[in-house]
Order: structure tokens, then C-alpha cells, then sequence
């Protein structure tokens, strides 16, 4: 029996999708970039920061991914983690998934000292005491990283966890330290993806998710 949830953020608790891209045009446009030229940025949000804006500035021809990095955090660590809101379902799948004595993570591959402001700001701190993300500085920015620190740190029986996420990083990650996994096909990857990466479960809305673990 899955005992341990761990959830991924962006696109499976939260739609963060509004702020993520104003961050990512604003970036673009404060290194000199017209943003308009690309349409849509769907694909960069839910992946690691540093990845999706090396990507970014790439189609550019630009390499400056560390001033993108802190060009992006100055407006997203002040407006643009607001611009976000809970997914329709998620909360009730959160309470049913804690009514049902689960253990609740967030494992996300966004900075931790962001994820912790961004479940505060939604109110789900009492189902999400936990949150695991990148590290401030560099460090945990690979997720399957994050997830076996995560591991190792709370004590959770990696046979016994089970992984919710949107992206096919979430998956991969959850692979690669022994543990089985939910796709969130309501996030912005999709059932295609999630399918391709490899996912145990797929879940098309939030309610479903609690019968699956």
C-alpha cells in the first residue's frame, strides 16, 4: 500500500502557468529579446528553471543562462509566484488522500524557499507540512537528486511511495529511486507524455488520484 505521497507543484497542485511565463517574457525582454516572438511557453513551465531558460535564450542564440536565472527570480520571487491558484479538485484530493492517512510531501523541482512561500500563500499548509525543492545557489536542481535526498532524509520506504506529477521529469524521477507513479493529466504535459515516460497510473482529474494510491 502507497503510504507516502509525494506531489509535484507546478502544474499538479498549482496552476503557476500566468506568472511563470510573465516571468520568462520579462526575462526575455530585459536581455534584450523580443518575447512576442514566441507564442506559446507552455512547454517550459513544469521542467527545471535553469533548463527551460537555457532552451529559451538558445532559440535566441543567447548563452547567458545565469543572468536569465537571476533576471527571472527578481520578478518571480516578488510577483510572480502569486500568480497562481489551486487546480479545481486538488484541495478535496488533498484532504481525502490525508482523511485516508496519508503522508503528504511536495517534491518539486522549483527553488524550496519559493515552494514553501507558494503552499503558504494557497493555504494548503495543513496538508503539505513537508516541501522539497531545488536549493537556493545550486544544488538538488536534478530531480531524481531532490527525490533520493528526500528519501533518505524523511526515512520513506520507497516501496511504499508513490509519485504525482505532470511532467515527465516527475516520472523519470520517481523511476529512478524505485517508485511508482501517478500522471497528472490535468498538468501541462499531457497524456502523451506522461504515457511515453513511463508512468504506472494516469490520473485525468484529481479525484482519481485518490483511488489509484
Amino acid at each position: 500500500m502507497n503510504r507516502t505521497v509525494l506531489l509535484d507543484l507546478d502544474g499538479t497542485i498549482a496552476d503557476s502557468r500566468p506568472g511563470i511565463e510573465a516571468c520568462f517574457r520579462f526575462m526575455l525582454a530585459e536581455l534584450g529579446h523580443d518575447p512576442a516572438v514566441l507564442d506559446d511557453l507552455s512547454w517550459a513551465v513544469g521542467p527545471p528553471i535553469g533548463v527551460s531558460i537555457e532552451t529559451l535564450l538558445g532559440k535566441y542564440g543567447d548563452d547567458r543562462v545565469e543572468l536569465g536565472l537571476t533576471t527571472y527570480r527578481a520578478r518571480y520571487s516578488t510577483v510572480g509566484i502569486y500568480e497562481c491558484a489551486i487546480y479545481p479538485g486538488v484541495a478535496a484530493m488533498l484532504e481525502a488522500l490525508k482523511a485516508n492517512r496519508r503522508t503528504l510531501c511536495v517534491a518539486t523541482s522549483k527553488r524550496r524557499d519559493f515552494a514553501e512561500r507558494v503552499v503558504d500563500f494557497l493555504g494548503l499548509r495543513e496538508f503539505l507540512p513537508t516541501v522539497y525543492g531545488a536549493l537556493p545557489g545550486g544544488g538538488l536542481d536534478d530531480k531524481k537528486d531532490m527525490i533520493a535526498e528526500l528519501l533518505r532524509v524523511e526515512g520513506y520506504d520507497p516501496s511504499a511511495t508513490v509519485m504525482i506529477g505532470d511532467r515527465m521529469h516527475d516520472i523519470r524521477a520517481a523511476k529512478a529511486n524505485g517508485l511508482r507513479s501517478v500522471g497528472a493529466v490535468w498538468g501541462y504535459g499531457g497524456e502523451a507524455e506522461l504515457r511515453n515516460a513511463g508512468a504506472d497510473w494516469l490520473a485525468a482529474a484529481p479525484a482519481d488520484v485518490v483511488g489509484l494510491v
